[in-house]
């Protein structure tokens, strides 16, 4: 079996032991993350957008979910599947049904929502409820044990999402932008300009410095605007090895995005910073994000930190 798409591949039959042909395999996503980090509101936006959703089922059912979807006959085309620590002893089970499904050539994707330690902590205070993994301890107990039992998984994610500053409305507007149109591109990227002082992006799958350029900040006539301007842009890029480094990573990119699409990998998050994410690390994403682009990688570009000082 192979994955079906929407973008040309063709869809396989699933063939049961006795020789049944059980019809095209569905497309299967599987939900998971923190427990407080938005799992409910991904796993409602899925189903809003047609997808037959199961919360909480133990992952030993997972490929029986598949088989059933495949009976079907095209009924249930999308399955999602939430999963995570709340199965308690059936959580285990999680990585040998991955196993399984891979034997079985059943290509599925992992959605991994992702908080701060600090947005959790409030969330779950907010609400007046005890995190799942606590016990008798604090929050940031349970929080701290739910990172370990999940560290493997979110290892394998396709698709890492940080909630942490997030409402509802904007992880909603995120799940949207990845899983909604019928020509749904081969790779996603997302380039995201941000500054070392506020933190890295923990769902970034490459990071770039951009420290090693003259900071336009010391420079009093480019200390007000922004690197999307062409001022900036120009400063930037005027320095020694600026246009180089653009050159080179932009390559390696392509590389990578090559090997992305062989293995499946929908989506990829590069992280560009400098000290405070609004000069070096803005110019350079823009001009990133241009090259993904024209090499064919729907590309979009995020800020995260412009404005903040």
């Amino acid at each position: 079996m192979t994955e079906p798409t929407r973008h040309g591949e063709q869809q396989v039959d699933i063939t049961a032991a006795n020789g049944e042909d059980l019809g095209p395999t569905p497309e299967l996503v599987i939900i998971s993350g923190m427990s407080g980090a938005g799992r409910s509101t991904a796993a409602k936006c899925l189903e809003d957008l047609g997808w037959f959703v199961v919360d909480n089922l133990p992952p030993a059912l997972i490929p029986t979910m598949v088989d059933l979807g495949a009976r079907s006959q095209g009924n249930v085309a999308r399955i999602a599947v939430v999963v995570d620590v709340r199965g308690r002893g059936f959580f285990d089970t999680l990585r040998e049904s991955l196993a399984d499904l891979e034997a079985h050539s059943v290509t599925r994707r992992v959605v991994f929502l992702e908080a701060s330690d600090n947005a959790l902590v409030q969330r779950f205070e907010s609400v007046r409820r005890p995190h799942p993994l606590q016990g008798d301890g604090r929050i940031v107990d349970g929080i701290a044990a739910e990172r370990d039992l999940l560290r493997e998984l979110r290892g394998d994610a396709d698709l890492v999402i940080d909630t942490s500053s997030l409402n509802v409305h904007e992880l909603r507007a995120k799940m949207n932008a990845h899983f909604t149109g019928e020509d749904e591109p081969e790779l996603r990227a997302t380039v995201m300009s941000f500054g070392y002082k506020y933190g890295l992006p923990v769902d970034a799958d490459h990071v770039v410095d951009c420290r090693f350029l003259p900071n336009p900040h010391w420079v009093p006539e480019l200390r007000p605007h922004t690197g999307t301007s062409e001022e900036v842009a120009g400063y930037v890029f005027d320095q020694p090895g600026a246009k180089e480094f653009l050159d080179r990573y932009a390559e390696l990119l392509q590389l990578v995005a090559a090997g992305y699409r062989r293995e499946g990998k929908r989506y990829a998050t590069v992280a560009v910073g400098c000290t405070g994410g609004k000069h070096r690390s803005v110019a350079m994403s823009e001009r990133l994000a241009r090259r993904l682009s024209d090499a064919g990688v729907e590309t979009t570009v995020v800020h995260r930190d412009m404005g903040r000082e």
